[in-house]
């Protein structure tokens, strides 16, 4: 089995570990990410459970087909299995089209767009835990609202129980996923269009 994590969400075939070979610097650090985020040396400031929590939540929020979002909910219900159910029911609840924001540059404004802006129901931040939710709900900023993060956002975790340490990890993870869902969205795309490729590998792209 597999120990390359993107390589066992897409279910890689020859023809796309061909592929990724011709990156090879950018295949090495996706993992590192992860290994990183997920197996860190110290879960001081973001507990195991938590980095589980969120990854579900963030990644589901593309929809409960997607690839990534099905193995982080997997870790999220094996980790935690009660939180990770209210977890997974508020990223269905949470899911919608984005990005959304206001842009603060000036000649920008055209292009501002409003939409949803998430809380978690009372019931779920109860179950959670004001710690979780509230990164629940800077997880949803972050995925959709981006350009609306501001200082109010992080005031908001620290009084959450939130160090900052812990809020730049956050932060770190929420990023990771999004980066490392396009990449394994990309390439399940290729492999089902029937991608192939027999191209070898040059030193140059060996080196890129």
């Amino acid at each position: 089995m597999t120990h390359d994590i993107a390589d066992q969400i897409v279910g890689v075939t020859p023809a796309l570990d061909a592929l990724r070979r011709r990156r090879p610097v950018t295949r090495e650090q996706l993992q590192a990410s992860f290994d990183a985020l997920f197996h860190p040396v110290s879960d001081e400031h973001v507990s195991q459970a938590e980095r589980e929590l969120i990854a579900a939540f963030a990644t589901r929020l593309a929809g409960s087909s997607d690839a990534t979002g099905t193995f982080y909910a997997d870790r999220a219900l094996a980790a935690d299995p009660r939180r990770a159910a209210v977890v997974l029911a508020e990223a269905a609840e949470a899911a919608v089209e984005g990005p959304f924001g206001a842009y603060t540059e000036a000649g920008l404004q055209q292009e501002n767009t409003d939409g949803e802006r998430y809380t978690p129901s009372d019931a779920a931040a109860q179950a959670l835990g004001d710690r979780l939710a509230a990164a629940l709900a800077h997880t949803h900023l972050l995925v959709f609202r981006p350009r609306e993060a501001s200082g109010s956002d992080i005031s908001r975790l620290l009084e959450a129980g939130w160090s900052a340490d812990g809020i730049i990890t956050l932060s770190q993870l929420v990023s990771f996923l999004a980066f490392q869902q396009r990449v394994i969205t990309g390439l399940r795309t290729l492999a089902a269009a029937g991608f192939a490729t027999t191209a070898a590998v040059t030193p140059e792209e060996e080196a890129a």
